[in-house]
């Protein structure tokens, strides 16, 4: 129904992934409004939901309510439908059941999908949508398997396997939500090696992108790795690898969260808290306990956040190395950044800037506002939900569940935006670009 509007409004892909994630996001917020969709029979307030729907199909997982409690099995389907269809993209999932209903993929349709999936070309891409779905639910369908074993000792066998599947599809599309109660995640678990392990695994395998997922398992056929993939695998591995030493480092002696751990807790803790934010938003420690140089660098991580075309936010992985690339290359004098004997053109360096310089400034913006909004709040508090918000991480340090209602509208907002992308507002808003006869004469200016 979605991609009839669409077409009938003629909307080129920007402005229909744009639209496309509103309407979702609309649907949702009234199917929570239901009396069927809550446990006391009235449904949530019209603004608590739009909150929720956002987030989740904005795959956040920042919560005004909590989920477990609040909603009833209806609900909780619910958000876990916007869940699957906002991490995968709208696009992706309409592809799916158009193919199972034999329907032909148009060309408008393809180039849907490159644009959702952040792609630069059209080449492959029906393929690659179906990998998506099959990979998706391969993932998912493990993953809630061991983990509704696991749970099967804690609480009954039906009970068990729904929270599986249900964490483990929120945790693969870096959702967060969860249904342990009293907005607790999955802190009970802190010491248990499976579902760290586990739910750490959905995380890196939905925030690295499906591209990367497609050449890993194809590489024993092709015995070839691109730039990309490269680059986005080993920037993920170094960011978790310093995130978590640091993080043990820094909360090695902090009673409210290592300190009382063993030191396999300690080291489960660590990594886990250093995968979560890229960008999934569950927690095994009280984030709001930990120390302020801890909380300062999962600020930066979550702005990083995942890689491009998967179930994540953030700036991405890729964006971030070239920006550290290109400030190694002026350090050394060099012209070109080069990555794996490989130079990175320089409108990809100009792109990298613009993705940052504007989620930067949107932090910045609603950080600002939100100062003003709730003044009694720590400005760091501040900062975290909102930098949480455009990154669709879904940490928290509290703050959300007190938010006044303009601070609602406000993280609603910079979920959206951190979701279908700054860069994509610009253009779904701006005009077409037109091509330059003419330019100007060369300028200086002194830097630094």
């Amino acid at each position: 129904m979605i991609q009839k509007i669409m077409e009938k409004l003629h909307l080129d892909p920007p402005k229909t992934l744009v639209l496309g994630f509103a309407l979702i996001i609309l649907l949702g917020t009234t199917l929570l409004t239901l009396p069927s969709a809550t446990v006391n029979g009235q449904g949530l307030p019209w603004l608590d939901a739009l909150f929720t729907a956002t987030s989740a199909t904005c795959v956040t997982g920042l919560v005004v309510v909590d989920t477990g409690t609040t909603f009833t099995l209806f609900g909780q389907l619910v958000i876990l439908a916007l869940i699957q269809v906002g991490g995968l993209g709208f696009m992706t999932v309409a592809t799916f059941f158009a193919l199972l209903i034999r329907k032909r993929i148009s060309l408008r349709e393809r180039l849907l999908l490159q644009e959702s999936l952040n792609l630069v070309s059209i080449e492959g891409i029906v393929r690659l949508a179906k990998m998506i779905i099959i990979f998706s639910a391969l993932a998912e369908a493990i993953g809630g398997l061991i983990l509704g074993l696991r749970f099967s000792f804690d609480m009954p066998l039906g009970k068990a396997f729904y929270f599986g599947i249900f964490h483990a599809i929120s945790n693969f599309n870096n959702a967060g939500f969860d249904l342990m109660g009293d907005f607790s995640s999955l802190t009970r678990y802190v010491e248990d090696p499976v579902v760290n392990l586990v739910v750490c695994s959905l995380i890196v395998l939905g925030g690295i992108g499906f591209i990367v997922v497609s050449e890993v398992y194809e590489y024993r056929r092709t015995h070839r790795l691109s730039l990309h993939t490269k680059v986005v695998l080993s920037t993920t591995a170094a960011l978790i690898a310093v995130g978590a030493v640091l993080i043990f480092l820094l909360e090695y002696t902090n009673p409210k969260t290592l300190q009382p751990l063993s030191p396999l807790g300690k080291v489960l803790a660590s990594l886990y808290q250093s995968i979560t934010p890229r960008t999934a938003g569950s927690n095994t420690l009280n984030i709001g306990d930990m120390r302020q140089s801890s909380l300062f660098l999962i600020i930066v991580l979550m702005f990083i956040g995942a890689s491009p075309g998967s179930t994540g936010g953030g700036i991405k992985t890729t964006t971030f190395a070239t920006l550290i690339g290109a400030v190694i290359a002026q350090i050394r004098g060099k012209e070109d950044v080069i990555f794996y004997r490989q130079r990175i053109l320089p409108h990809m360096i100009y792109k990298s800037l613009t993705v940052t310089i504007s989620g930067l400034f949107v932090v910045m913006a609603v950080t600002m506002a939100l100062s003003i909004t709730e003044a009694g709040a720590e400005f760091q508090m501040i900062l975290f939900e909102v930098t949480s918000a455009f990154a669709t991480t879904g940490l928290s340090m509290g703050l959300t569940p007190m938010l006044s209602p303009i601070g609602k509208i406000l993280i609603v907002l910079t979920m959206f935006a951190g979701r279908v992308g700054p860069l994509t507002i610009a253009f779904a808003l701006a005009q077409r670009k037109q091509k330059e006869y003419y330019r100007y004469p060369k300028g200086k200016i002194m830097i630094g």
